[in-house]
């Protein structure tokens, strides 16, 4: 046997001490194993681990590949996929997150001749899209919102196909493809609102420039002028104190949601008579000083403001009919608020081709008979457009594919048993299970509470084992509670009559709602676990709004409490996410659905009992209304369904 020489004995390599000197000498270490494009398995695969490294480890031994060789195996020459990811894969140190590591592992399912997702299937669900790079253009935001609709393939599909994908998302997905929505779209790019700061009954609060509530106005001419303020906060001063002023009457008082929607409604208006007539909004240009809450008498001022609404509309809507409202309840006979203040009509100034000197003098004069104009005029305009009025935002579109299936409950309910099939890993990802949970009782709690927005998100909760608030407690919050019901051993939700929209409704009898929740599919369950863990870890140490739902508190979060904005936008995202079924990636409950809010789920109560029974009174037991108000919102679902109803019952007589 030859001796090797010292540094062959060093290296491993057995080389003759004859070998001529200069003579080439290979690679030095063992010669790597030949490369086979489908490895045979040594052993039978008779235990298939459950988690994702123990899965990946086995596969390896199985096939007899170490992490070196396989990815020798699976690289191209201009790929720099890093070799340690292999290893800290087995290990169970790290995970596939982007794109590229999922491609890699259908190469390793390819060569170990594995089904298809095999080890995908096996990972844990992280809430996340995918990281990705390239073909994607915009802001990161909106790069966020893109990647989780995306299909894993995509940057390797062709550029056109790669923008019909980026359509579709965009326009069904994110924005949602209905005709109201496009409309939107277009004008909320031009503001012309006035901005007031809050009023309320107990005063005006300044907002700062930027108040997410009310949106960014860089443009300092779109305040609302001081005196206007004022005018404007005695009328909600009018209409919200528990007692009316000594020497005024009134009808009917208004709400925190009723003060804000019609101070929007007010600033719009106000803000068409200020807008530039050069300008995009074609407004009147009249001077904002000179803007007053007399200008709602004058008759000829709603004229224009109802034709300016319909040329940039195209069309009349119920809008306009509810402001024509607001104008007839101001200018009442003994309860109107604006008939009660003849000292308004101070404040006029003639506006060209609008207001003149004759009215002007007309109204400080004769005040009452201008009122008495102005409201019989404003009541003709109110059935007039009323005859005519088009539905521009059918609250029902995006929700058709539900509301047309003989169970439209049922239907729904696979957007929460989507929710759970994609759940994240509790122990991995605790945050985002945390927010798939909370969206999971969003949607639970509306289908079977079926109350507005409002009551869902003000919501307060009781832990089990501590007293809940009694029902005089919640009247005076005006606010309703999920507490621990030891007598029926269940989660039962109280909420007041008077919290509710239409407290003084038939359907009440000043009594409260009351509702002992089902446990059907594991309801109790995630409610143990939402507030043993879950509402923790949102709240982040921030200080506890006492509300069952509460929003994802980071650094710059500043209120733990949702306001109405913010839990549309939640309920909007689960629908997103979970509901709209996605052609390209496979995921998504329903076929054709857009995105909507949580008021649309009395919708689906609604119309299921309707389909079921034919009976608006049950209808109207499902969202706490009356019969009426049911037939006349929901009776466009019912034709069909009578007509089977009564075939249903004739037909019995054929059968026997």
């Amino acid at each position: 046997m030859p001796k090797l020489s010292p540094h062959a004995r060093f290296s491993g390599r057995h080389v003759a001490d004859n070998d001529p000197e200069g003579a080439p000498r290979g690679k030095r270490g063992p010669k790597p194993r030949p490369i086979v494009e489908f490895p045979e398995p040594l052993f039978d695969n008779a235990v298939d681990p459950t988690s994702f490294s123990e899965a990946f480890a086995f596969q390896l031994e199985r096939h007899g590949d170490s992490c070196w060789h396989l990815h020798r195996a699976l690289m191209h020459p201009d790929e720099t996929f890093d070799r340690k990811t292999f290893k800290h894969w087995a290990a169970g140190t790290k995970r596939p997150n982007t794109i590229v590591s999922f491609e890699m592992l259908a190469r390793v399912e390819r060569r170990y001749r594995l089904p298809g997702g095999y080890f995908r299937d096996k990972l844990e669900r992280s809430g996340r899209a995918p990281r990705r790079s390239g073909h994607l253009v915009g802001s990161p935001s909106e790069h966020r919102r893109l990647a989780w609709h995306l299909p894993d393939d995509f940057e390797d599909r062709p550029a056109a196909e790669r923008e019909d994908i980026l359509n579709w998302v965009r326009t069904v997905i994110i924005s949602g493809s209905t005709d109201y929505r496009r409309y939107h779209a277009e004008a909320i790019k031009v503001r012309y609102s006035l901005r007031f700061p809050v009023l309320t009954a107990f005063g005006t609060k300044a907002l700062p420039q930027n108040d997410p509530a009310v949106g960014p106005h860089p443009d300092e001419t779109l305040l609302a002028p001081l005196a206007l303020v004022r005018e404007l906060g005695e009328l909600v001063e009018f209409k919200t104190a528990t007692l009316a002023r000594i020497g005024l009457k009134r009808s009917g008082v208004w709400n925190e949601e009723t003060v804000s929607q019609k101070i929007e409604h007010l600033g719009l208006m106000f803000g068409a008579l200020v807008a530039d007539p050069d300008s995009p909004v074609s407004g009147l240009g009249v001077p904002r000083d000179d803007l007053c809450m007399a200008l709602l008498a004058i008759p000829a001022v709603w004229d224009w403001y109802l034709h300016w609404r319909e040329a940039r509309r195209g069309f009349y809507t119920a809008w306009e009919v509810n402001m024509l409202e607001l104008s007839t309840a101001l200018t009442r006979r003994q309860t109107g608020w604006l008939r009660q203040n003849p000292q308004f009509a101070l404040r006029l100034q003639p506006i060209t081709g609008l207001v003149g000197m004759a009215d002007i003098d007309r109204a400080r004069t004769d005040w009452d008979g201008l009122c008495d104009a102005s409201h019989a005029h404003t009541l003709t305009r109110t059935k007039e457009i009323g005859r005519i009025a088009r539905v521009h935002r059918d609250p029902f579109e995006p929700i058709l594919p539900i509301l047309e299936d003989e169970s439209p409950v049922g239907a729904y309910r696979k957007i929460t048993a989507e929710i759970i099939r994609e759940m994240p890993d509790v122990d991995r990802y605790p945050r985002a299970a945390a927010e798939a949970v909370r969206g999971f009782l969003m949607l639970r709690l509306g289908l079977h509470l079926g109350v507005r927005q409002k009551n869902l998100r003000q919501l307060l909760v009781g832990a089990r084992g501590t007293p809940h608030r009694t029902e005089r407690q919640l009247e005076g919050l005006r606010r309703g509670e999920l507490h621990w019901n030891a007598r029926d051993q269940g989660w039962e939700v109280l909420i007041p009559s008077i919290a509710f929209k239409n407290a003084n409704s038939s359907f009440f009898g000043k009594r409260p709602f009351r509702l002992l929740l089902p446990d059907f599919d594991g309801l109790y369950a995630h409610i143990d676990a939402y507030l043993a863990r879950h509402r923790l870890l949102l709240l982040n140490g921030a200080a506890d709004p006492g509300t069952f739902f509460v929003k994802t508190v980071k650094r710059t979060s500043s209120d733990a409490s949702y306001n109405s904005a913010a839990f549309y936008e939640a309920w909007r995202l689960m629908i997103q996410r979970y509901g709209i079924y996605n052609p390209f990636t496979g995921r998504g409950a329903i076929k054709g659905l857009l995105p909507h809010g949580p008021h649309n789920v009395r919708d689906v109560l609604a119309t299921h009992i309707l389909k079921r029974t034919g009976s608006y009174e049950q209808a109207s037991y499902a969202i706490q209304d009356t019969p009426e108000m049911v037939a006349k919102h929901y009776g466009r679902f019912l034709p069909q369904d009578k007509a089977a109803l009564a075939a249903r019952i004739l037909n019995q007589v054929w059968e026997n």
